[in-house]
């Protein structure tokens, strides 16, 4: 059973202590949607001010939606457009602080006003990405990309 834990630290030693409760969550667990789908919901009770949480997964030269927490989403992106097609293509973390100033966003939830896209690679090549919206401008910072980042690694090895 899982117990939300209080996250009382500095932003860094809490990041820390979601990673470590991930462990725990995917630990024996070889289904990939299941481990999906708990990442999901562990990051969306833990970030504060963000309205969408989720994976979308490679299937050819495109991204589909995979497990969320959030409204319904766009099904399928193509590699190279929008925000998470960007960061699927070139490989790399795309944090953007005003999506309505990033050419060719693709506005799923009209609400968004931010987005961090980080993508999951294993041997490689891209097998999804992790993709978080927020309400406010400028809602992700260098420390959210790099402990984001380290969460999608640990998650990666899982699957």
């Amino acid at each position: 059973m899982f117990h939300v834990t209080a996250y009382n630290g500095t932003k860094e030693e809490n990041y820390e202590l979601v990673i470590k409760q991930l462990k725990s969550l995917i630990e024996g667990e070889p289904n990939a949607i299941a481990n999906l789908a708990n990442a999901s919901a562990l990051l969306n009770q833990f970030l504060e001010k963000v309205n969408w949480v989720g994976f979308y997964l490679t299937e050819g030269d495109e991204l589909v939606l995979g497990p969320f927490q959030g409204l319904p989403a766009c099904v399928r992106i193509p590699f190279g457009k929008g925000v998470c097609g960007t960061a699927a293509k070139n490989k790399k973390t795309e944090r953007v602080a005003d999506v309505h100033l990033f050419p060719g966003h693709i506005a799923c939830d009209a609400a968004s006003q931010s987005e961090i896209v980080v993508p999951m690679i294993k041997n490689g090549e891209v097998i999804g990405v992790l993709d978080i919206d927020s309400p406010m401008k400028n809602r992700f910072d260098e420390v959210d990309q790099y402990y984001l980042e380290k969460f999608v690694e640990t998650l990666v090895a899982s699957l």
